[in-house]
């Protein structure tokens, strides 16, 4: 946040290029530059669900306990905590592009390095380093793909590249229900380094952001750059761009703490991370346990585990297409505050009429997560709306950071609670998940259709 850039006229290239990128026409351009950046989110959530499908082979192997089965799913998060904020700060001084490739890297090194762990202390160390790829790629991919993004339809184009993370959970699902019982947990993790291939193309293929390289000054960059998809879209759509309009008229100020925690921001900020801490220890915190929870508590075997493990996942994937495809028509806090009183209904649900099958955790639990899905998928379209520019990164950063620290502790609680029941740990939750319904009811800001730059000047 201290990289200052120079105040810039009123009529400056930022509000040229945001002009001319609100009169694009969405075109097989903006659906390749969804696909290479969707292929690296595709492994990032591959990679971050796999140790849910390893983890009931490992621990009667290991014989590893409760608290540490819940360290080895939390110690990823502390990884990309870190790695949220350091590439949200590297995407602000050097690009989202190089960030998204250097994240990438990491995080395909480290799964390789975790098939060859011979060990829980050597796990525990490999998922922690690429823990810090994986907090980086997923919140600056988001930011890219909403900056290239019009205001019109932002919502959708946005949701739709970011329903390649809930695939990629149900792919990994589908394949840790296959590969694990048959060639071994090490080839989970062998099939997670397969985006290091990607990272080497990536720069190449994707210009860098030019709402980004106008902010920081860089005009010529973003003349280049927009004008390559300038070039693209008109050759996909096979006729000529609309005329250029005038949108907005922006005064760039220098980067300062004040774009999150100002009088004009901080509001946003704290409902936003309530958002972010909410949703992500419901979703981590039980459905990273699931498939364990099976096979530990109500003895299923390993099979039948990893399928309701699958169900679930499958029923988000739906929760996050329903989102994507309603939420520009709904809005975003409306459809915030039903998710969250979905998932405190379902959770309250198994704590006040008990979890005394696995049917019924599985219909329920289910529920929550379709719930909580929209608000997972939601939030990485509604963070990089609230911030101008010049802090967006950071923005998005310091959310995923919330993300992070929700996801570490949310399956350390289940580790803790469960001897007591699971009862005890839907009540919790589900009282996380009522208290965010009141917040985002009440105070969050509604971004639908709007203009990035007229949303946070």
């Amino acid at each position: 946040m201290s990289d200052a850039i120079l105040t810039r006229p009123a009529c400056s290239k930022v509000d040229d290029v945001v002009a001319r990128i609100e009169r694009l026409p969405i075109s097989l351009w903006h659906v390749k530059a969804r696909v290479v950046v969707g292929v690296a989110t595709f492994f990032d959530a591959f990679d971050g669900l796999a140790i849910a499908f390893v983890l009931p082979v490992l621990a009667p192997l290991w014989k590893l306990t409760a608290p540490q089965i819940g360290l080895m799913i939390s110690v990823g998060y502390v990884g990309q905590l870190v790695g949220a904020l350091f590439f949200g700060w590297v995407a602000q001084r050097y690009g989202r592009v190089k960030a998204m490739v250097w994240s990438v890297l990491v995080l395909s090194i480290m799964s390789l390095a975790c098939a060859f762990a011979w060990n829980y202390e050597s796990l525990l160390v490999f998922r922690a380093i690429q823990g810090i790829g994986l907090g980086g790629e997923v919140p600056i991919a988001a930011v890219y793909i909403s900056e290239i993004a019009k205001a019109k339809g932002r919502g959708r184009f946005v949701l739709l590249y970011e329903l390649i993370f809930p695939i990629g959970l149900v792919s990994a699902g589908f394949l840790g229900s296959w590969i694990v019982p048959t060639f071994g947990w090490q080839y989970m993790f062998v099939i997670g380094a397969l985006p290091a291939i990607l990272a080497v193309f990536m720069q190449r293929l994707l210009p860098e952001s030019p709402r980004w390289l106008a902010a920081r000054g860089r005009d010529q960059e973003a003349e280049a750059a927009l004008a390559l998809i300038e070039r693209e879209t008109a050759r996909a759509t096979g006729a000529a761009l609309p005329p250029v309009q005038p949108v907005v008229v922006t005064h760039e100020k220098p980067a300062s703490w004040a774009d999150l925690f100002g009088p004009h921001y901080l509001r946003r900020t704290l409902v936003v991370w309530t958002i972010w801490f909410s949703a992500f220890i419901v979703t981590f915190g039980l459905v990273v346990w699931v498939p364990t929870m099976y096979r530990t508590v109500f003895h299923l075997p390993l099979a039948q585990s990893l399928q309701y493990g699958l169900i679930t996942q499958i029923v988000g994937l739906f929760g996050t297409l329903t989102c994507a495809l309603t939420i520009d028509h709904v809005g975003r806090r409306p459809w915030f505050a039903v998710a969250f009183a979905g998932v405190a209904l379902a959770l309250g649900s198994l704590w006040l009429f008990g979890a005394g099958s696995p049917e019924r955790v599985l219909v329920l639990v289910s529920t929550a997560f379709f719930c909580s899905s929209v608000l997972s998928i939601g939030i990485y379209l509604y963070t990089p709306e609230l911030y101008p520019t010049r802090a967006r990164a950071i923005g998005v950063g310091a959310g995923g950071a919330w993300r992070n620290l929700a996801s570490m502790i949310g399956p350390t609680m289940v580790g803790m609670m469960i001897a007591g029941g699971l009862e005890n740990v839907f009540l919790a939750f589900g009282a996380v998940a009522a208290v965010a319904c009141v917040v985002v009811a009440l105070f969050a800001v509604e971004t639908k259709g709007r203009v990035l730059e007229d949303i946070s000047p």
